[in-house]
């Protein structure tokens, strides 16, 4: 801050003054992070793509039994223009499953995604009705009858509509939601490993503070993560694209959403972005993620330019990182076989790739 007035940063990392007027001097890489990630949104429900999207007959490459892709054209949405993604921070998109952390038992919890989705009657009413090129937002959906129970504790996803106090499924029928993360539910046992209630901390994998080269393993306070989104990946998530830790020692970690910032990005054409993806080592990600000044995201996926996913050698896994647990105080009090109990053992240890991070008991 200036006394005159206020010091923004630019979605390039330089730092303007109050004028507009960009200064000369660079802030220290950790300030900047400090200032970009506070204008980060979180995701609540599914990000439009930022291109106009088609739809062609020809067998799906991201999901299995899906006859159809779809592509992104040369257009740019009309969601992304009155973003404004021109001025948007895109981040890299990361390819695991989301979650959440909020207040549950008074305390911060770890919540993992769960969409409530219509039971077989509903469903293939909405089908019908989508097949008849009817437009999915005038389908009428009776939330109390046509949806499956969920779990007492399932809340519905912030940004999810509401009418007369009921949520309001999104143009796939869906109803985003979350539920906590309980230590001993195996359903969520690969959540459950990159937290500890007891402690109130979680296993984060973002940049280091004081070099932007290098990534950084830490165990991080719950209470620091409050009202963020942030994405699981690791040995048993989306077939571990990352390819990290093995069957008999799996590794998985936390990203926060928009953790990772892409700074040389070319213009927001198709072809353009295309060649970023497939020539260049910073392309070698699942997509991108825009993060624009109203909260509003923005994507898109490899997929969507018709580009192969996952792939060999991502960006992520051969990017050196450094361990840095700074939990002196309960060094011994960690079951054995816990994750928190294997990163403290390799303690302040620099490797050279992500991927070359192996357990061996």
């Amino acid at each position: 801050l200036k006394k005159r007035g206020t010091v923004r940063v630019t979605a390039s990392g330089l730092l303007c003054d109050w004028t507009g007027r960009r200064s000369k001097a660079r802030p220290p890489f950790a300030l900047l992070v400090g200032l970009i990630m506070k204008r980060l949104g979180s995701v609540q429900r599914k990000m439009p793509c930022v291109f106009v999207t088609e739809v062609k007959e020809e067998p799906s490459s991201k999901r299995e039994h899906q006859p159809f892709k779809v592509l992104a054209t040369e257009t740019i949405s009309h969601k992304a223009l009155d973003a404004d993604i021109y001025s948007a921070i895109p981040t890299e998109k990361v390819d695991g499953t989301c979650c959440y952390v909020t207040t549950y038992k008074d305390q911060p919890y770890l919540w993992a995604r769960l969409d409530r989705k219509p039971n077989k009657q509903a469903e293939k009413r909405f089908k019908n009705f989508l097949h008849s090129k009817e437009n999915p937002k005038e389908f009428f959906w009776n939330v109390e009858e046509d949806f499956k129970p969920a779990p007492e504790c399932w809340i519905p996803a912030k940004e999810t509509e509401q009418i007369n106090g009921n949520p309001v499924p999104d143009e796939n029928g869906h109803i985003p939601g979350w539920v906590p993360v309980e230590k001993n539910n195996k359903q969520y046992c690969w959540h459950s490993s990159v937290v500890n209630y007891e402690f109130e901390i979680a296993l984060v994998l973002k940049h280091h503070p004081d070099d932007s080269g290098l990534l950084e393993i830490s165990a991080v306070p719950l209470s620091d993560l409050l009202e963020q989104t942030l994405e699981l990946i690791g040995t048993n998530i989306n077939g571990n694209p990352y390819g990290l830790g093995s069957k008999k020692h799996p590794l998985h970690l936390l990203i926060p959403h928009g953790a990772f910032q892409i700074r040389n990005l070319p213009s927001l054409k198709h072809n353009d972005l295309v060649s970023w993806f497939e020539g260049c080592k910073e392309g070698k990600i699942e997509g991108i993620v825009w993060h624009c000044s109203d909260g509003c995201l923005i994507k898109v996926h490899r997929h969507h330019l018709g580009l192969c996913w996952p792939i060999p050698d991502t960006y992520i896994n051969s990017r050196p990182v450094i361990i840095n647990m700074n939990l002196n105080k309960c060094d011994s009090a960690f079951d054995i076989k816990c994750l928190f109990n294997h990163f403290l053992k390799v303690d302040n240890q620099k490797f050279v790739r992500l991927k070359d991070i192996i357990f061996d008991v």
